[in-house]
Formats: C-alpha cells, structure tokens, sequence
C-alpha cells in the first residue's frame, strides 16, 4: 500500500504529488490530511508533508519507492482538517486534488512582514541634558540635534526622526554603541480596514431576535452543533441575531466566519463588527493585496483575529478552533464557484463544520429552494423574524404592466407611475434607488405588446437570441429562426430586450435635471475603494438617486430611502436556467426591501411585461412560502434540484469535430456506468455560448433523485477519460447542482 503525499503545502508549489511505501506499523492508522515525515531529496532530508490519498499501486521502481518515516505528533491541526475538506471537495465536485488544495489553502505565498522601526532614548533627563552639553562642546550637530529631539519626545518612529532631524543611520548607530538609545523593531501588519469610529447605539434585541438566539445558544451549550436558517424579512435586524451568536461563540475561546454574498457588503457589514469586536475582526476579500491576504493570515495563525469577514474564499480562513459559519444571504448564486472545483460556500461550510464540530447559521430574507428544503425535512432547524426590528410596515408595492404603459404611448423605460412618485420623492428631499435587474439575462425574446417569451418546445426555458438569426435552447440544443412577429398577439414589437445602468442615468438626469445621480456598476467600482466611496457618498445623503444592478440591493441599510424603482423586472424571469422564477423572485423582494427602513414609510415599484407570473406576483405580496410551494412543485415535475440531484459536464476543445465526437461517446459511457439505475441523460448540447476564443463548448446534464447514482457515474466517468487518450486535448469538467 502507498500513500500519495504533497511536500510542505504551505511552501511548496501544488504541482506534484510523491507516493511513499506504507510501513505496516502504520497501515490502517494513516488518514487522509495527516500531517507525516517522510525522506525527501538526494539527501533524505526529513520533511513533512500531508496524505491527500493512497494508492495500491506504482507506475515508480520500486526499489526507488522510499518509506514514511511517522507521523507527525504535533502537527497543526488546521492544515490536515483543510486537506480533509479538500479531499471532500474533489470527491464532491470534480477536479483534481491538487486544485481542491488551492481552493482551500488560499495563501501559498508568504509574503514578507513589514516591520517599523523605533527610536528609544535609554537616558533619563538628567543624563540626556550633560550628554547634549558634551555633544555641543565636542561641536557634534547631529548627535546633539538627535538627542535634543529625543529628550523632547522619547520615543519616536525611525522613519520620523531621520526626516524630521535630517539624520543618519551611522550617527543613530553612534549613539546605540554608547547606550544613549536603542533601536526597537516591531512588526507592522498591513490593515486592510479603514475604520472610521461609528455610534451604532446599544444592541437591545426584539422578542423574535431573542428567541432564536436562545434557540441557537441552548443547542451549543449542549455541544448540538447544527445548521440553522435565519428566516427574516428585509429590515428585520438579522445582522444583530449574527453580532450575538458570534460573541457567545467568540466568548467560549472560538473563532467565527461571516460570509457575504458582495464585496460592495464589506463595507457596512464590518463596521459594525468592528464596533462590537474592535481590532479582533479582518476581512479578507479579491481586492485585497497580496501582502495584506497573507498579514490577515498570518495574525490568524497567531490567534490575533476572532472574526474573518469576506465572501466566498473567507470559508478557508485557517482558524484552529472554529466555533460557528454565518453565511448571510445564503441565496445568493455567488456563493458558487465558476471555477473548477465548482463548489457551493453553502454545503461546503456544513462540511467543514461537521469536520470541525462547529455551527452553520445560513440567513436570507428569501432563502434558497434548497435551504427551505431542508428545514421542512427535518435537517436544519428553521429561526423566525416575522418583523422589521424597529415594527416598520413592509412597503407599499405597485406592480405596473409595461404592456399598458406601450399601450398608452409611454415608450421611456421609465412608467408614469415610476416618474410621478420620483417627482414626488425629490420635492420632499428623500433618497430613492433605481435597480436594474440584469442577472441572468441571456438575450431571451419577448412580446412589449403582450409579454409573450419564446420557449423551447421541449424545455421550461426561453430560447436565446444568438447571431444570425438564430434563436437556441441551451439545455437541448433545440433550434429554430428568429420570429419578426408575435405568435401570441401578432404585435411587431418583438425581439431581445437591451438596457444598461449608463442609458438609465443619461435618461434619469435628462429628466430630473436637479436631482444629485450616482450609479454603481462594474465600471464605477473597479478601483480598490470603489464599493466603499460611492455607498458611503450615499449613506451621506450626498445623492438623491442611487442607480445600479444587483450590488446595490443586497443587504445594503439606508434610513433615507423612501423609493425603490425596478426596471425591466423580467430580465432575470426568462434566462435559460431553471432557478431564474427563483433569482427573479430573490432580487425583487431584497430590491424592495431597501425602502422604508427608516421613520419614513416606503414605496416600490416592479415594471414588468409579466405581472402575472407567480415569482412577480408573490414578490409584490412579499410572500416567500406561497413562492417556496409553486416552485418546489415545478422542481419536483421536472427533476431538478433540491427535488433530484443534477451534474453537468462540461466538455470543451479547439477541434469541434473532435469535441462533438467526444461528446457523444461520453453520453453513451454514462449510460452504461448508470446501468439500470435510475438517472436520465440529457445533451450533448451547446451551453450559453458555444463558442469562446475558438474554443468549441458542450454540456451534457446527468439526473437522478439519488445523488449517489450521480456521484459513482461520476468517478467511473473520470477514470475513463483518464484512461483514453482520445480525450487529452480536450478539457472535460464536472459541476453539481450547476
């Protein structure tokens, strides 16, 4: 038996994997993320390294194949419970292990600490004052200026000192040699919060809040670490219920993750930690710079940080004792990676709390299908705010048919409606924000005269608009030619539907010309601070009118805010993915949430071609659980997830003639590996874009209701492509739940 070992993760490069011959000692004892010794090198150096696998066979001599000296008894546990977890991730989601390390263990690199230096003065006054008068009768001027300065203030940064005095290092050194200072060398974390001291006032907490901290804290008081789903409204004090449970867990010596779904949340998110949990929270995020990320580590490992707040990477943060994962606005798709291992933060996290014996609190004003799932299975224990923490009313919604408003000769993207409530927002010096909702737009075609979207024949998804006049299912691979007329009402004015956040603005301040405009995108938040300088421009009340995609309706607490305005609500409603009724009934309901959470009753407005879905028509009424029952129906009908288990795979290549041959060879391979168990095959097809930098794509889904079928076709599959040469020049990828 061999073990399959990478040397020194932490320094190394995770290129290459060694197998090392098991000592029968340690057969049966060796685990996967043990930390071991082994020989390494022409010199048999002792080195550590970590177990990622084991293998039964060689492809080595093995009269080269050198032996595992032992285990490593004080090894740090944290490493070989990451390794765990990315073993978990591979055999989960696809890849290799050596991706799985580079998911989980973010900081490769140590960057090198900054120090600051310090000057003491070891004098006290009386003998500092006749060393300055030797100085001066010596006719010494840079001893004296330095003295003088240091007797004036006795301590006093390097830096400083050699400026401010205009010294040198040799006569600072002078005066170490003759014990009149010393030079003191302190490490200097690079800080990546600008923390600006903010009064959030005392934290009392509503009954609701109470009870489902109480809940939470009795089952970890009895060592019962589970999953919980903090299900409250928008405005409903949920970031207080996290505050609290984070510091019971804090108190009790363990350290806590907080997710969130945005970069653009880090801002305001932290600032209240900060203010709760002073220097012992961090955060860690993409804009980060190297040499910050691996401070932030670095004051993790030395038990410096309590809290780590940041999105999705922030799962991997290297804490030894952690107690509790919040993972706030757990519906949010950008808790799932787009890169291979394609993992979700959501079902990781319970993971690597199983591992760990910690809590996942998983919170959502609009909680995933998935999440909702479990608590009605009896899998994760549902917490309850039913009110806004203050007893706000819920804001007014008005629903308006854009069919109409074309109809009466409003041709603007903005209703009459919309228009006369800006009007109005503007004369009483109110905030108001204009959300357009873009995610998941795909180019689907649809009817402004009577709403109607083209679909394919054969699956609950829009065609997409692609060049040529082609409209194309993604899921199938059904295609047919662009339409110039409605099927439904005959109406000429029918085709894919185009809007950006700049034409938004251009038309916003051509109408209302008096009224201060600040819009957030990807292109006005590009730069380090970008998030940060245009949310805080606006909890400022330095703008009247705050425009931008999803960024700028999640999570985000503005007490001025009195209108919310959603443009072109059905762009996400008809995108070739069976979760766009979800993330269209998500986005609506957080976007309507930012209004009214201050003394002043709000109001929103969804546009819409499509009033009548369920998704627009439970997001006016705020009613997640009439939502929750209608899609889950549709889920259970057509075998998506929660209600069956999905994978994709993802096949891509430069030769197309070889990637569609490939394709189909492994659709049929999958078939024999399920044999007779229950699971559907659909595809080869095209998937959102064919084609990228002449790089040809396919997609083939896998179904089945027991996730297992899925996950043991999956590794049959992997060991055959391995195996064929056929499939070396293409790039063959594995997603579950896509």
């Amino acid at each position: 038996m061999f073990a399959d070992i990478i040397i020194d993760i932490t320094h190394e490069k995770l290129d290459k994997v060694f197998q090392y011959r098991i000592p029968p000692e340690l057969e049966g004892v060796l685990q996967v993320g043990m930390e071991v010794v082994v020989p390494f090198g022409k010199g048999n150096k002792e080195t550590h390294g970590y177990v990622i696998g084991f293998s039964e066979k060689t492809d080595y001599d093995l009269a080269k194949i050198k032996e595992v000296l032992c285990i490593e008894e004080n090894h740090q546990e944290i490493e070989s419970k990451l390794i765990a977890l990315a073993a978990w991730i591979r055999e989960y989601y696809g890849g290799t292990m050596i991706q799985a390390l580079k998911t989980v263990l973010p900081i490769k690199k140590k960057e090198r600490i900054q120090h600051k230096r310090k000057v003491k003065l070891l004098l006290n006054e009386e003998e500092g004052k006749k060393q300055l008068d030797i100085y001066l009768h010596k006719n010494q001027k840079a001893r004296a200026r330095l003295l003088a300065g240091l007797l004036d203030q006795p301590q006093q940064d390097y830096e400083l000192i050699t400026k401010k005095l205009n010294v040198t290092l040799s006569v600072i050194r002078s005066l170490e040699e003759q014990g009149v200072l010393e030079i003191q060398e302190e490490e200097n974390f690079r800080n990546p919060i600008h923390y600006q001291k903010k009064d959030f006032g005392p934290l009392t907490h509503t009954p609701e809040q109470q009870q489902a901290i109480d809940t939470f804290w009795k089952d970890y008081s009895q060592r019962h670490y589970g999953t919980y789903l903090l299900y409250g409204v928008t405005g409903s004090g949920k970031t207080e219920v996290y505050i609290e449970m984070i510091s019971r867990v804090v108190s009790q010596g363990k350290q806590a993750i907080m997710l969130i779904p945005e970069i653009a949340l880090t801002y305001q998110t932290v600032m209240r930690f900060y203010a709760r949990f002073g220097n012992r929270v961090s955060i860690l995020n993409s804009r980060l710079s190297q040499g910050e990320r691996s401070d932030q580590m670095e004051r993790v490992r030395r038990g410096e940080v309590d809290v780590m707040i940041g999105p999705r990477s922030a799962l991997f943060t290297p804490f030894s004792n952690l107690g509790l994962i919040v993972i706030d606005e757990e519906h949010e798709p950008t808790y799932k990676s787009e890169q291979v291992p394609r993992y979700h933060a959501r079902e990781t996290a319970i993971r690597r709390a199983q591992i760990e014996q910690a809590s996942v609190v998983l919170g959502s004003a609009t909680p995933s299908v998935e999440a909702f799932s479990w608590c009605q299975g009896g899998s994760c224990t549902m917490l309850e705010l039913k009110n806004r923490a203050t007893r706000q009313v819920m804001p007014k919604v008005y629903t308006v048919d854009m069919r109409e408003e074309l109809k009466n000769g409003n041709r603007s993207i903005l209703s009459d409606r919309l228009t006369e409530l800006m009007e109005k927002c503007l004369s009483e010096h109110h905030q108001m924000m204009l959300f357009l909702n873009r995610r998941g737009y795909a180019g689907f075609v649809s009817c402004r005269s009577c709403g109607y979207v083209v679909k394919c024949p054969h699956c609950d998804v829009s065609l997409s608009e692609h060049r040529g006049g082609r409209l194309i299912c993604h899921y199938c691979g059904h295609e047919e030619r662009m339409i110039k007329t409605c099927p439904s009402c005959g109406s000429p004015y029918i085709g894919g539907f185009r809007m950006g956040t700049q034409q938004v603005e251009d038309l916003v301040k051509k109408r209302f010309p008096q009224a201060r405009v600040l819009r957030m995108d990807l292109d006005t938040t590009k730069n380090k601070d970008g998030h940060e300088k245009i949310l805080s421009a606006f909890a400022n009340e330095e703008a009247d009118i705050l425009i931008g995609t999803q960024m700028i309706v999640k999570g985000h607490d503005f007490p001025g805010v009195t209108l919310v305005g959603i443009l072109a609500a059905d762009m996400s409603l008809y995108g070739d993915d069976y979760r766009s009724g979800e993330r269209t009934f998500q986005l609506l309901v957080q976007a309507a949430g930012r209004a009214g959470r201050g003394n002043l009753p709000g109001e929103v407005v969804i546009q819409t071609y499509s009033p009548e879905h369920y998704s627009i028509v439970n997001a006016a009424k705020q009613d997640y659980e009439s939502f929750y029952e209608e899609e889950i129906s549709y889920r259970r009908l057509m075998g998506y997830p929660p209600a069956a288990g999905l994978m994709a795979i993802y096949a891509s290549g430069a030769d197309e003639a070889l990637l569609t041959k490939a394709s189909g060879y492994l659709k049929d391979f999958a078939v024999r590996a399920a044999g007779e168990a229950p699971m559907a095959v659909i595809g080869p097809a095209s998937p959102g874009i064919g084609k990228i930098n002449d790089i040809y794509r396919k997609v083939i889904y896998l179904k089945s209701e027991d996730e297992r079928i899925l996950m043991a076709v999956k590794d049959r599959m992997e060991k055959y492509i391995e195996i064929n040469r056929g499939f070396q020049s293409l790039k063959i990828q594995f997603d579950m739940n896509p």
